[in-house]
């Protein structure tokens, strides 16, 4: 019986280093560009959003609380922070997707979601960070990317 239970713990920790690994070789994919920006928060409120329906995203996605999403300025747009980009900020471990974009007025900007939490949006006030956003790498000149299962 003990030897059972062992062996399933070691197939459970292959199965998650694995799992690791292939995570690891998906963001490996990926040149993160650093860029410094002002970045805000903002929330599903009418008074910051549309008056019908603030939870809506300008691309349409519909936003919920707890959501890693940033907005971003439209000229960020431009130099690659697009739909479903993969955004770092240096003080977050998580990484967050790009699924909303601000009006025009906004110039090297993002606002994170924080959901219908105004106040720790406000909390949050306005601060000068860097990001970093992901771009596919340029994969036509490297060595073929070994698959995780066959490590």
């Amino acid at each position: 019986m003990v030897f059972l239970r062992i062996c399933a713990l070691i197939i459970l920790i292959g199965l998650v280093v694995a799992c690791k690994q292939q995570e690891k070789q998906q963001l490996d994919l990926h040149d993160w560009n650093p860029l410094k920006v002002t970045v805000t928060a903002y929330n599903s409120l009418p008074s910051q959003t549309t008056q019908n329906k603030p939870n809506i995203a300008a691309w349409g996605d519909t936003l919920k609380p707890g959501m890693k999403v940033v907005a971003v300025s439209r000229d960020l747009m431009r130099k690659g922070l697009t739909y479903n980009t993969m955004v770092r900020i240096d003080t977050f471990p998580d990484t967050f997707i790009v699924k909303d974009k601000m009006h025009y007025r906004h110039r090297n900007k993002i606002d994170l979601y924080m959901g219908r939490d105004k106040k720790r949006a406000l909390e949050w006030g306005k601060k000068k960070l860097v990001i970093f956003y992901a771009t596919l790498k340029d994969t036509t000149n490297m060595e073929q990317i070994p698959d995780a299962a066959t490590n």
